[in-house]
C-alpha cells in the first residue's frame, strides 16, 4: 500500500504516544522478532518498532520487515520504524485513509 504524506501525516499523529511493541536487540531479525511485527500489526495495525541494536542497517531490516508482513513504512524516527499494516477487515479498521 502506497501512502500519500496526507495518510502519513495522520498515521504519525496517531503512533506519537505509542510505546515500541517490538524491540529489535542483539540477535537481529530473527524468525520470533519477525512473528511478533506480524502478530502486533494483525491486532493493531499502527506499530512502533526500536532498534537498540543493528541501528547502521535499521533501514534495510525495517524494508525487510515490510516485506515479509506486508506493512507499509510510515516513517523511520531516529532509532524507531512507524509500520502500518490496514486490518483485513473492514470493521476492525481505526483508521480510515
Amino acid at each position: 500500500m502506497e501512502l500519500t504524506s496526507k495518510q502519513r501525516k495522520i498515521l504519525e499523529k496517531a503512533a506519537h504516544d505509542l510505546q515500541p511493541v517490538v524491540i529489535v536487540g542483539g540477535a537481529g531479525l530473527t524468525e520470533g522478532v519477525q512473528q511478533m511485527v506480524n502478530s502486533s500489526l494483525a491486532a493493531h495495525e499502527l506499530i512502533k518498532v526500536k532498534f537498540n541494536e543493528y541501528k547502521e542497517d535499521k533501514i534495510e531490516l525495517t524494508n525487510q520487515m515490510c516485506e515479509n508482513s506486508g506493512a507499509t513504512l510510515v516513517r523511520i524516527i531516529g532509532n524507531v520504524s512507524i509500520l502500518y499494516k490496514e486490518a483485513e477487515k473492514e470493521e476492525d479498521r481505526q483508521f480510515n485513509l
